[in-house]
This record gives C-alpha cells, structure tokens and sequence, in this order.
C-alpha cells in the first residue's frame, strides 16, 4: 500500500531524480551489491559515496539521548532533564500491539527480507515510474540506520540535513550499513532500536517517552489503538500529530489498524470497534528542566547541573562533561532533604513574598558531611515575572551571582583567628563609641596601609567599652573588633577565611583592609553557611557537596564529588567560639533566632545603607545562613532596608520624613539582622529539625566585661539605653580602606570604585549594626 510522506507531492524534476535513484540501487541489488564509483553512473561526486564496497563496514551507533532523573537524599524525584526526551526500554517492555501495529504499516515484510526488500525496491521503481507516485523502499533496518544518523548529528541543523537528504549517495550508505547492523543485530534487537530512538513529535524520542506524553501510560500498556497511533505518527510526526491535527492523525490511526486487519494481525471486527473509538487522548506535557523542579528545589537542581558540568570526574574536558550531559539517562542521587526543604521554603514565603523587591535566599549545610541539605529564595526559579534564574546562594561561577557584603557575621572569624593566635577571650579593649582613625594594619604582603581621618564606631553611642570579646561578640562592638584585628593581623584572619573556604563570590582573592572585619567582602550564603557549619563541627571544616550518587545510562556507577574536611581551628577554639556564639543567640543580637529547647548560635550582620542583611547560626546538627536584600540594588539609588534614605517604590512616608518598609506581612521602620533575617532562619530550622534529638555544644566559661566605670560615650552625650547596654541597631558607614582614605568621606563609593587605592570600606554590626560597602558588586 503506497502512502505519501509528508510534506505534499514532488516537483516533476524531484520525481526524475527519486527514478533515477531508485533505478540505480535496483540495477546495484541486482548487480550483486558491488556498486561502482560514482562517476561510472554518471552521478555527481557531491552527496554521493566513492563505491559500495568502499565504505567503513562498521556503523558506529551513538549512545541515544535519554532523560535524567535528579533525586532527593530520600530518592524523591526533584527533576527530569534532558537534551531529548527518552527513556530506552527493552522490547520485552513494549506492548506487542506497538510491535504488530510498526511492522505491518512501515515494513509489512520486515521478517520475510533481509536487510533490503529487493521486492520492495522493484515495487517502488515500477509504480513510481508509472503514475508519479512516491512510494518508498526504506526497509525498517534501513529506516532505523538512517535515524542513526540524525541522532548522531544532535542538534546540528548542517548535520541533520545532511542525514536526512534525499541523495543517491545516503541510499548507498544506508544500505551497505543496514547490510552489516541486519547481520550484528537480529530482526528483534533491530525493532527495540527502532521504537526507542525513532521520533513521535511533541518533544518524545522513543515509544516510552511517547506513550507518557500522549496517553500518559507506558510501552508496555499501549492498547491496540494507542499504539495504532503511534505507528501511524513515525512517518510525519508533526503531520499526524492528534494534539494540533486530530482529524489527520485520527485518519491515519484508522488506516494503520485497517492494515493490520488485512494482513491479518487483527480481525476486521476488532479493526471496525477500534476505527470508532476516539484518539482518547491524556496528554502529558513535557516536564524539562530545573524550571519543573518540585519542592521549590529550581536553584539547587541548577547547581547539581552546574556541579556536574564543572567537575572533572565527569570528564576531562568541559565539551565531554556537557555531552554526557546531554546523553543524559543519569540517575543522580542528591544530598537534598525534602523536608529540610519545605521548611526552608515555607520559613522564605511566609516573611518575604515573591512580589517584593527584596529577596530572601537560605542554604543549609549538614555539619562533619558538608552536604547541602537545602537551597532556595523567595523568589521562585522560572522566567516569569517576579521569578529569577540567578541563584544567590552560591558564588558567580555556579549561579551568576556577585555574592553580598556578609557585614557582621564575619566577627566570629576574626574571633576565631584572635583565639587561634593565643588571645583569650577576655582579651578587653577600651572600645570607644568612636574610633576616628582606624589604626595601622599590614596586609599578607607585607605592606603596612594607614589611615587619616577614616575610622568607624559603634551602632549606639552607649555602646562604650571596656568590652571583653564574649560581649563585644553578644552586642557586635565594631571598634572592639577593629582593635582586635589590628593586634591579631590581617594575615591570620584571612588564613582563617581561607581554612573555613571564606572566599569572594566573584572568586577574587578577599579584599585586605582595616574593616576586613567588619564584613565588607561579598560572599554567598553558602560560603557563610559551610564555614559556620566548622564551628558547629569543634572546628572541622567540610567541603560543601550536593551528589551523593551518579549512576549512568548502562547502569554502572560513576564517581561522585567527595567533601574533603580539614581542620581549622582548634577544638578548644571552637568549643570558645560557640560558647560565645550562643550567648549571642541567648541574650544578645540574635534572640529572635533562638529555637527554644536547643542549644542555637549565631551571628546577625546589616551593611552599609542597609543594602544586605543577614543572619548565619547553627545547632549541633544543622547550620543555616540566610540573607535579605536587593541584589539590583546599586550605590546610593538601590532600594534599601531602611527608613533613613528617602523614600523609593517599595515603601511608604511615615510622616517623619523617612519611610517605612514593606516586606511580606510586615511594615518595618528599618531591618536589621535581627528582624529580618533571625526570624526567617528560625522559622525555616524549626521545621528542619523537627523530629530530631536536641544535642547540645561543649561549652567553656566565659569571662564577663571589665566594668565600665561611668565611660562616658565619644560625643559627650548619654543616649537613651534599652536596658542591656546596646540600642536598636542600624548601620554605620566607613570611609575608603585598603590603601588610602577616601576623599569624600559623606559620599558611599558605587561598587567597582576605588580612591587613592583604596576601596570604600564599611563597618558591620550585628542587631543590624553591620555596614560596609565595597569595590565589586553584587
């Protein structure tokens, strides 16, 4: 039975040519399958194979394109991805009524010839000679080595045309390899080839891909009409496709079963009941990508993509690592916990609403294992509106992100340094509520940078010292920390970073100046997460993963990423460090972080403008770092978490020429580490780790403050107290450091600026005390 292909009849000149071809490979069957070169049979050299016997004997089939699936710690689907949609399945899992229906529509004598149909080939030769007709002569075999090809092209325009080009030449090819894959292979293994790598349209390679999208079933459950559909859809899949086009593609569904009843695979009553039945159509849309990500798990899924492709153990090269990539049917097994997960996203949703123009992101990072257990923010990962690809949690190189100013929540590392180098933790400082001029510090190189008329103070002026470092810590005293980090060095401090993977986001060394303390680097949540997970595990520091199992589309296991922990500081250090931590969570900055019954410690942080706001802690088991800000915002017209600055579009007039801002549910007169940030990490926690043992730290004494003695602030004034010695908090601003003051000490230098070598520098305190803004950018 003679059946058009699509796209409509041919011109009189591609008629003669398609004669011509088909005369030709008869006369070269007939001949004994010993094809001369090509200029004996006057054909061009274009397009056309040198001789039959010419030709490689051996077809090098491509690994087929399959989906991956990406799973969660407990082996939940997050993800399927994949270049093309394809599950492959043996035949013993395909419907034999797909297998019947295939055979008797494309190849009705597919188990009666070889590889080519010399019966077939004459047949197309003498009708199309005689009434203009385009009958083909492609046996299965030949069909599935020609798909073979197109696979083999990928994504290739060139390629695929030249795969699919109606030239005596393919012909050539086609035959003598399906000559070689007939003899390899067996008519069985051929068909389950064919059914898995052939096209059905609607973005399905394969019978299994095809039975979900179009009846969403399987191969192997495809009634005699369903698979009547599919076997009818191979030859044009964009013509017979029953979503756009169902009257053409019930059409050929009912010529598909009236072939199979004359050649009797079926009876003519069963082929009569199934013509009148209807397409019954259950669609399943494509579901591609991290864009379909369950859980709210977009961003970590596109950072398992990203980690796949950026590791060597995936391939040598990054070429080799994408296309295994695109091969896909991986079976990646990740470290997420689906409930650490929803309550990281329900602690994000239910304080910062997908409509603001702020954004909140979290990570939480498994302490001793480095495994990330959750990531996301409170804008959800897609491409429409209030949506983003940009993931803020992890550094540039992984998500496009420049990272943030962590403010504050850097103390504890200059606190851990200071420890590290024999200071104790009652190491006091007079700590003024000013420090005009920050004093002399020298960098890793060496260079000793000084300062005139730039220095920084305090969030309140009551906040005046002595203070000894388990309260500078508690209420984040920035000119105790200045001093601190002068008398301890640049250097140690930034080795201690380094030891806790405390780098830029922009993967930069840290920038080395006298308010290095106080935060004024960009980094991620992540970076902030994995190194306050060392403090959580007496000082060990693990690499962050996100893998912990890859199997590939054969079935064997490959190898994953393994974290790789060092120790960075000192048990003694660490078990000191959480001790004060606590109390900030305790009493101090943190309060509205603290998860009652458990022991909690933490660090809150605000920068510079209120651009960035933080709050980073951690049990014994989990540690968490969440963030809250503008990632848009630039220099002085980003929008910002304060009432100080004049108003912008995300707030409104309070009356007292500030404004108040709007963040979710709440109103804030200005945000802070405390308010904003601590209840988001606290909420998100609470579910985290519900269910589990409340463990507790190895806690040290600590000494208390010298008294003050009636230290009168810097200014001479006596500001109101709120009781506990430290006011609301806020931000303060600091001039250029790291090589020169700046010039303009009432003017905040844009990021990327600098001045004299200098970079614009920014204080960090906690209880949204932290400033600090500096060269880079978000």
């Amino acid at each position: 039975m003679a059946h058009k292909r699509s796209g409509g009849g041919l011109t009189t000149a591609q008629q003669a040519a398609k004669f011509l071809g088909v005369s030709v490979l008869a006369g070269a069957v007939l001949a004994g399958i010993a094809l001369p070169a090509a200029g004996a049979l006057g054909l061009s050299a274009k397009g056309t194979a040198a001789g039959f016997d010419d030709l490689p004997g051996e077809l090098k089939t491509p690994p087929l394109s399959q989906a991956s699936k990406i799973l969660d710690a407990n082996g939940g689907l997050i993800a399927t991805v994949y270049s093309r949609d394809r599950t492959v399945v043996p035949i013993t899992a395909m419907s034999p009524n797909i297998l019947k229906a295939l055979v008797d529509i494309e190849d009705s004598r597919y188990y009666e010839h070889g590889a080519l149909d010399l019966k077939g080939i004459l047949r197309a030769l003498s009708n199309n000679a005689s009434d203009g007709g385009t009958q083909g002569a492609s046996t299965l075999t030949q069909q599935y080595v020609k798909n073979v090809f197109v696979e083999e092209a990928g994504d290739d325009a060139t390629k695929v045309a030249q795969a699919t080009q109606q030239t005596v030449g393919r012909k050539i090819k086609e035959m003598k390899y399906a000559i070689q894959v007939e003899k390899e292979l067996g008519k069985k293994k051929i068909l389950e080839n064919y059914l898995n790598i052939t096209f059905f349209g609607e973005q399905a390679y394969g019978i299994e891909a095809a039975s979900q999208r179009y009846f969403s079933t399987t191969a192997k459950k495809l009634t005699l009409t369903q698979a009547a559909l599919l076997a009818g859809m191979v030859q044009s899949p964009s013509r017979y496709d029953p979503v756009s086009n169902e009257q053409t593609a019930l059409a050929r569904r009912n010529t598909v079963l009236a072939r199979m009843a004359q050649l009797k695979d079926i009876t003519p009553a069963q082929a009569a009941a199934a013509q009148k039945a209807p397409l019954g159509l259950k669609v399943s849309s494509p579901k591609n990508g991290c864009i379909t990500a369950v859980n709210g798990a977009g961003f970590f899924c596109d950072y398992v993509r990203e980690t796949f492709l950026q590791n060597a153990v995936f391939g040598k090269t990054k070429t080799a690592r994408q296309r295994a990539w695109d091969i896909g049917g991986l079976t990646i097994k990740t470290t997420l916990d689906p409930k650490a997960q929803a309550s990281l996203l329900k602690g994000l949703s239910e304080h910062v609403y997908s409509t603001d123009k702020f954004v909140a992101a979290d990570t939480m990072v498994q302490p001793g294992t480095g495994k990330i257990v959750a990531m996301g923010q409170s804008k959800p990962y897609g491409f429409g509106k209030n949506q983003t690809q940009l993931n803020l949690s992890v550094d540039r190189n992984m998500g496009n992100s420049g990272g943030f100013q962590n403010g504050s929540t850097f103390k504890p590392i200059t606190a851990a340094a200071a420890l590290e180098q024999g200071f104790k933790p009652d190491q006091a400082y007079p700590s003024p509520y000013k420090m005009p001029t920050y004093p002399d510090v020298t960098n890793c190189s060496g260079q000793t940078l000084h300062y005139k008329d730039v220095g920084t103070q305090n969030e309140m002026p009551s906040e005046v010292g002595p203070y000894a470092m388990p309260d500078a810590l508690k209420h984040s005293i920035n000119t105790y920390f200045v001093a601190l980090e002068a008398d301890v060095g640049l250097c140690p401090i930034v080795n201690m970073a380094s030891k806790l993977g405390f780098g830029r986001a922009d993967g930069k060394p840290l920038i080395q100046s006298a308010s290095l303390t106080l935060g004024v680097n960009e980094v991620s949540p992540l970076t902030v997460a994995a190194a306050y997970a060392a403090f959580a595990n007496r000082g060990v520091y693990c690499t962050p993963i996100v893998l912990e199992a890859v199997t590939g589309p054969n079935g064997k296991k490959l190898p994953v990423p393994k974290s790789i922990c060092s120790r960075a500081m000192s048990t003694n250090t660490a078990d000191t460090l959480n001790s004060m931590l606590k109390g900030v969570v305790d009493d101090g900055t943190g309060t509205a972080a603290d998860l009652p019954g458990r022991d909690t410690a933490g660090k809150t942080g605000t920068t510079d403008d209120r651009k960035d706001a933080w709050f980073a802690g951690y049990t014994p088991q989990l540690a968490s770092a969440v963030w809250l800000g503008d990632p848009f915002g630039q220099g002085v017209k980003g929008h910002r978490l304060s009432m100080f600055y004049g108003a912008d579009d995300n707030g409104g007039h309070d009356g007292t020429g500030g404004i108040k801002v709007k963040i979710g549910p709440k109103t804030f007169d200005k945000v802070e580490g405390a308010t904003g940030p601590a209840p988001i990490w606290k909420d998100a926690m609470s579910g985290a780790l519900k269910g589990t043992d409340k463990e507790h730290f190895i806690t040290v004494p600590l000494p208390d403050s010298p008294p003050k003695d009636n230290q009168p602030p810097a200014d001479g004034t006596q500001p109101p107290d709120d009781g506990k010695g430290h006011g609301p908090g806020g931000a303060t601003t600091m001039g250029a450091t790291n090589g020169g003051p700046n010039p303009f000490p009432t003017f905040t230098i844009p990021p990327g600026m600098t001045t004299g070598g200098g970079t614009a520098g920014a204080a960090g305190g906690g209880n949204g005390r932290a400033g600090g803004t500096t060269g880079g950018g978000p």
